[in-house]
């Protein structure tokens, strides 16, 4: 199982990576097996990359990776790992599936970091098993794929499976798995190499805290934003907000004023707005079952609001690729 002590060294690791991958989760887990391999003064890893066609592949910063060849090349590894990264979603490989589920069957471990979760799915290699995905594909994801358990968590390993949710949580997940199967202290040796100052564990969150990111640190305005991102689908009421934060509507509104510049409602709006942009970009969810699942009763008040808050209808917006601040936003994870 992944994360077991090995029964033969080096471990054999393949990296498939696929079109628009993100980099930094990518180099995160190779630099964990280099500095474990040269800290250790022995090699405990061997990594070789891969794609579905044996040639280069463009990561989602323009980067472009040679490859030791196809998934023919993988086929003596005892591990699998999927490099996903933007737009994943709509990567629908029928031989990269088929492929994964013969690995399966020899009892390789099978795993993904960042977005991969959706080709391990498209495959039907998670039903039975715990997964993560990066937070901002998380909505699109459990929309896609309901009969998955899907969990908010950094990474997890769930026998042979394992997935992460993508940027520096990569390098958590591998300093874990170097702590199980070589013992702690050289997993504290390479943590310290990256000037990485502690090693998380899965249930670390994934994202900044809500003071972190809103440079805000009352109380029980966090408590009422909280209460919002909880409860995007079926918005509550402005009195129901005040009533679970022990305000009145009229502090509410003056809380909101005073820290972010906007009433309570729009605030509210904003959100429902972002979630549903990440859900037109990520899925094939028509657009009335975005507006339902963001809280809107009709198609028609959804597009006007989006058009009014980005510029452009819904439908619109299906037709476009993600800008380079997506990306930053994963990357910043």
């Amino acid at each position: 199982m992944f994360g077991n002590v090995p029964r033969e060294l080096p471990q054999q690791i393949a990296l498939v990576l696929v079109p628009r991958f993100s980099f930094l989760p990518f180099t995160g887990m190779v630099e964990s097996f280099r500095l474990a391999n040269r800290l250790s003064g022995q090699e405990l890893y061997r990594r070789l990359l891969v794609s579905t066609d044996g040639q280069p592949v463009t990561a989602s910063n323009g980067i472009a990776l040679n490859v030791a060849g196809d998934l023919s090349q993988a086929e003596a590894c005892g591990t699998i790992i999927i490099c996903g990264g933007l737009d994943v979603h709509l990567h629908q490989d029928k031989a990269l599936q088929a492929w994964l589920r013969k690995m399966d069957r020899r009892g390789v471990d099978v795993g993904a970091i960042c977005t991969g979760s959706y080709i391990l799915a498209q495959a039907g290699l998670l039903e039975g098993f715990r997964c993560t995905i990066h937070w901002e594909n998380l909505a699109g994801f459990c929309e896609q794929f309901p009969e998955i358990e899907v969990t908010t968590e950094l990474f997890e390993i769930d026998r042979n499976r394992f997935t992460c949710s993508g940027g520096t949580a990569a390098i958590d997940m591998m300093l874990n798995v170097i702590a199980r199967q070589h013992g702690h202290e050289l997993a504290a040796s390479v943590a310290d190499q990256f000037m990485h100052e502690r090693i998380r564990d899965h249930h670390d969150r994934q994202r900044i805290s809500l003071p972190a990111r809103l440079g805000v640190r009352h109380p029980k305005l966090l408590s009422v934003i909280a209460l919002m991102e909880q409860n995007l689908e079926e918005p509550l009421t402005r009195s129901e907000l005040a009533r679970e934060a022990d305000l009145s509507t009229r502090q509410l509104e003056r809380l909101f004023r005073k820290y972010l510049n906007r009433s309570p409602a729009r605030y509210y709006l904003e959100l429902r707005l972002n979630k549903a942009r990440l859900l037109l970009l990520q899925t094939n969810m028509s657009v009335i079952d975005v507006a339902l699942a963001c809280g809107f009763v009709s198609a028609s008040h959804f597009s006007k609001c989006y058009r009014d808050f980005f510029g452009r209808t819904p439908r619109k917006e299906r037709g476009l690729p993600l800008q380079p601040e997506d990306e930053q936003s994963r990357a910043a994870q």
